[in-house]
């Protein structure tokens, strides 16, 4: 390397450092001032347990990217992310792929309105327009969409696409959107690694870490880092009715509600994958 390409490229990562320092600042900032917003009030007990400043710090997210919420449910997640990246990025909701399933007209009706009604829930929740929301199946992504996020999240959803049967169809679908530098957020309710299969196989909720690293890698992603900014030592994933014996479900109702409630949420990995080469 000649002595001016050297002193070119140092020049240039002295540059980067800082301005990658102020972006990382920035979206700091930005995701502090939704924390704080007041149509989260309802939500912020659970910060404690979910840590959302720090996962998504630790996801790399940026107000600016294109960021897909997989199955994103009752909208926790959603009233955080939704604002955060809806205005000056894009916030897409992505349900799984309902088409081989077998549904009444009924859930079929629901399940074909969901993307209208989705982002309307969005806009009552939190203020975006609902047409500043993207919502759609993971097989059937608008135009132009596939191949262009920077982020996808699945948030204590891993156990769902296991139990449903549906890991090749929906990793794959996945995986179709992201840009080719794009990330993927996992985080899931986690079993000790020496569980037996029945009791870290997804149907309690909880699956072994290594597990998830391997499915990955069987789907073309990599790991990334792996973080235990979501643990808690205290859950020994071993409870009456799996995950759900635990807050905030309490599937035991009154029974020894007060043990429950001093564990806390589930113990939970937090995971970053991208693409394989």
């Amino acid at each position: 390397m000649s002595r001016l390409l050297a002193l070119t490229l140092a020049v240039s990562a002295a540059l980067a450092t800082p301005a990658l320092a102020q972006e990382s600042a920035e979206a700091a900032s930005a995701i502090e001032i939704v924390l704080a917003e007041s149509f989260r009030d309802d939500d912020r007990a659970r910060d404690r347990w979910r840590h959302p400043a720090e996962t998504l710090a630790f996801f790399r997210v940026e107000p600016t990217m294109t960021v897909a919420e997989y199955s994103p449910g009752g909208g926790w997640y959603t009233r955080v992310l939704a604002p955060l990246v809806g205005r000056q990025g894009r916030y897409l909701a992505v349900n799984p792929d309902s088409a081989a399933e077998q549904m009444n007209a009924e859930r079929r009706a629901r399940a074909d309105a969901w993307p209208t009604d989705f982002a309307g829930r969005v806009e009552g929740w939190t203020g975006l327009p609902a047409a500043r929301v993207t919502a759609f199946e993971s097989d059937t992504p608008p135009a132009g969409v596939a191949g262009t996020v920077d982020r996808v999240l699945i948030i204590r959803n891993m156990h769902s696409i296991i139990n449903d049967g549906n890991v090749s169809t929906e990793l794959r679908n996945l995986r179709r959107l992201l840009s080719d530098d794009g990330l993927v957020g996992v985080v899931q309710h986690r079993a000790p690694e020496d569980d037996s299969y029945p009791q870290a196989d997804g149907e309690r909720g909880y699956l072994k870490q290594s597990d998830i690293i391997a499915l990955f890698d069987a789907f073309g992603f990599a790991l990334v880092e792996a973080s235990e900014i979501n643990a808690n030592p205290a859950d020994t994933a071993d409870w009456p009715r799996g995950v759900w014996t635990l807050p905030p479900t309490y599937t035991l109702g009154d029974v020894d509600r007060a043990r429950y409630e001093a564990i806390g949420e589930s113990d939970r990995m937090t995971l970053l994958f991208r693409k394989a080469e």
